[in-house]
């Protein structure tokens, strides 16, 4: 049996690259005003969006235990998996990775843990890239190699309506988030070690959307890319994203993706988000 890939519920993979590759996936937990769920399993983006509406908002999130983790590795193995990588959320977000990692430490060198350095897509494009390689029969190091140069040639941007929402979580200073409410900016974000740092400020929505279609063709280079955008109870402006890129990068665009954000990004990002995660594909010459 091939090495078995593992990823978490906040890669937020489409439909078709789940039922392309043979992938598991294990949910982080969503606690909204203190109701507890799985994510994607029996908390979903329309959940969380409710619970950030409300007047009193109580919203948290957790990662998977490791014995989680060690029952999921158990059962692949048990089933004849040769070996697992494993690969998951920025360990600058959450406590995931280390989890994954406690747990892998009972299986010795059968389970390697990746750190992605990012969510969503940022996640998902190398979690899949694995899957791909575990597909055409490649051995653990070359699975976990796979995940390791797609996360080097992966770049996320994103904007929040506030700040306010991350600030609450933990995610960014309260400082930074009383610079961008005091001066009612829109910031742009991104994730250049893992972690969620500042790097623009705009007046508007629409000027949020056209400054992350620079930013992402400027990630693109000269590369073919792969797209994907997400987006937080705002189709219509991730809809307005992907047109606009589609027009930007011509036929350098191979593959895009449009899919609404699950309840762990949704609790620590509000409504209003708008994602763009940019793969940029290997030259045919494999540089």
């Amino acid at each position: 049996m091939p090495v078995a890939v593992v990823t978490d519920s906040t890669a937020y993979l489409p439909p078709e690259l789940l039922a392309a590759h043979r992938l598991t996936v294990v949910p982080l937990t969503v606690v909204l005003n203190g109701a507890e769920g799985l994510e994607g399993v029996e908390t979903f983006p329309a959940d969380a969006t409710r619970a950030l509406g409300g007047r009193r908002v109580s919203v948290s999130t957790s990662r998977p235990a490791p014995e989680q983790f060690a029952q999921t590795y158990r059962r692949l193995l048990d089933d004849g998996a040769d070996g697992i990588v494993s690969v998951h959320i920025s360990a600058e977000l959450s406590g995931t990775v280390e989890a994954a990692r406690l747990a892998a430490a009972e299986f010795g060198d059968r389970v390697a843990v990746v750190d992605s350095r990012s969510c969503g897509m940022g996640l998902g494009f190398p979690a899949a890239a694995a899957a791909a390689a575990a597909d055409r029969g490649a051995d653990l190091p070359a699975v976990r190699d796979a995940a390791l140069a797609t996360v080097a040639r992966t770049t996320i941007w994103f904007y929040v309506d506030t700040l306010e929402f991350l600030r609450r979580g933990g995610r960014i200073g309260a400082a930074e988030a009383f610079f961008g409410t005091a001066l009612s900016v829109k910031p742009i974000m991104h994730m250049p070690d893992g972690a969620i740092v500042l790097k623009d400020k705009v007046r508007t929505a629409s000027r949020g959307v056209a400054r992350l279609v620079d930013l992402a063709v400027e990630a693109a280079g000269d590369a073919e890319v792969d797209l994907a955008v997400h987006h937080l109870a705002a189709p219509q402006r991730a809809e307005a994203l992907l047109t606009a890129l589609r027009e930007r990068l011509g036929d350098r665009l191979h593959d895009a993706y449009v899919s609404e954000a699950g309840a762990v990004v949704a609790a620590h990002a509000g409504p209003g988000l708008a994602c763009v995660v940019v793969h940029r594909r290997p030259a045919p010459d494999g540089g």
